[in-house]
């Protein structure tokens, strides 16, 4: 995709050079070169350039001292046929860090390379139109998937499923402000504006209930952050056990004396290829001193923020179980009846979901507990690997593009066509932010700071 106005004035005049094989030793390292004089200095170093993209053997050496530096695998990739559209090769040394650290110093003693910022060669990729911005951030995401889920999503977001879905939307407020404007150019002939505007509307009305189903997705954001599963109940109902049996390591302080649990602790679960994150809060009671007050305060901001509620009670007190907490918007509360070698677990409760036994001492109950968490994150990301609106970023743009398409139809019969045609075009430009069509150069160095050095 090619970004007018973006590309022709971002050339790069330096050359670029970073191991984007990772840090440590291995057997293998690649250090990648981007820039107008990658030739030169894998000359330099090589003696030669090899033929276009075709792996090539060379003894390095530093062109300063003559002294060897590795045997390598060369590749030279021309530009603009490239990752990034610039002239670009790969070295292929050995891993050590005596290797690689010694190749870099050569090629950074060569005139005009220089080291690689974060995220560099895609930005570069992005400037010279090899990429959008929607997969530049799906790249992103790729390079930092903990989960099945978060890869098979941002995979499509990296392929570009994401641009050309927002790219299908841009076309539409295209065709409509097209015929709007044919209106206004054709103002004197009687029939024309009206027939003009009514054959847009119908579209545009579709497009903007297709661009309100989107923002209301949120399974691509949950695939993506992960969904959170906050652990709450009253002092010593097992919470902190709970929390170390589920996370198989002890992530919590476990104690018999009342408010030990004073912060909110968090860990990372992959739920059968699905990212969750385990949040542990401070039991709800009157608080003591102001250290546990506040400790609850924010116990009680995360319940409310959380998909789902896990309420832990001890299964030995008797008595009707009444969670503590009311339901957060569009999540659930499940009761954990922990404890359960001790005493039988409850079978109805007011204000639950669903009632499941445990024991965090024993592991009894634990299989089913993890089983049923899998099945409500799944049910609550289910297909999101389809294209998606993921990041704030983007929800951000296609929200202000629904709401200037909102106001061109609210007001279609009171609004002149050059009203009409000026809030089509916003929206338009709103869309166009998503994939980079139009000059975000504000917005660059908040995407790809992510990005690791060498990507």
């Amino acid at each position: 995709m090619a970004h007018a106005g973006v590309a022709a004035r971002t050339l790069a005049t330096d050359t670029i050079a970073a191991v984007s094989s990772g840090t440590g030793a291995a057997a293998v390292a690649v250090i990648r070169l981007s820039g107008p004089r990658v030739g030169e200095a894998v000359r330099a170093l090589a003696g030669r350039l090899p033929p276009p993209r075709r792996a090539s053997l060379a003894r390095l050496a530093d062109s300063r001292t003559g002294e060897g530096l590795d045997s390598a695998l060369v590749l030279w990739f021309p530009g603009p046929a490239s990752a990034t559209g610039e002239d670009m090769a790969e070295l292929q040394v050995h891993g050590g860090r005596a290797v690689v650290a010694a190749v870099l110093a050569a090629l950074f003693a060569q005139p005009g390379v220089r080291p690689a910022e974060r995220g560099e060669f895609s930005r570069r990729a992005f400037l010279n139109g090899r990429m959008s911005l929607a997969e530049a951030e799906g790249l992103a995401d790729l390079i930092a998937a903990e989960t099945a889920q978060q890869r098979r999503q941002a995979l499509a977001h990296a392929f570009g499923h994401l641009a050309d879905r927002v790219e299908a939307w841009r076309g539409a407020l295209v065709r409509g402000m097209a015929l709007v404007e044919a209106g206004i150019d054709f103002a004197e002939e009687d029939d024309v504006p009206a027939q003009a505007r009514a054959l847009a509307r119908p579209g545009l009305e579709a497009l903007l209930a297709e661009l309100d189903a989107a923002l209301a997705d949120r399974r691509g954001a949950m695939v993506r952050e992960g969904a959170a599963i906050a652990i709450a109940g009253r002092p010593n109902a097992g919470k902190s056990s709970l929390m170390n049996a589920l996370a198989a390591r002890d992530v919590a302080i476990v104690s018999d004396e009342p408010g030990t649990t004073r912060d909110v602790l968090e860990v990372a679960l992959d739920l059968d290829g699905h990212k969750a994150t385990l949040i542990d809060t401070a039991g709800l009671r009157e608080a003591s001193g102001a250290v546990e007050a506040e400790g609850i305060r924010r116990a009680r901001a995360r319940i409310d923020a959380a998909d789902l509620v896990l309420w832990v009670h001890d299964a030995g007190i008797a008595g009707e179980i009444v969670p503590d907490i009311a339901t957060p918007p569009g999540a659930e509360i499940w009761v954990v009846a922990n404890k359960s070698d001790l005493a039988a677990a409850p079978t109805t409760t007011p204000g639950a979901a669903r009632i499941l036994a445990v024991s965090a001492r024993t592991g009894a109950g634990l299989g089913a507990l993890t089983g049923a968490l899998a099945a409500f994150v799944a049910a609550r990301a289910g297909g999101a690997e389809h294209p998606a609106l993921i990041r704030e970023r983007q929800r951000g743009a296609v929200g202000e593009a629904a709401d200037h398409l909102r106001r061109a139809l609210a007001g279609w019969e009171a609004l002149s066509d050059e009203l009409v045609a000026e809030e089509l075009r916003l929206a338009a430009r709103a869309l166009g932010r998503v994939t980079g069509a139009i000059d975000v150069e504000d917005l660059l160095d908040v995407v790809f700071r992510e990005f690791c050095i060498g990507k």
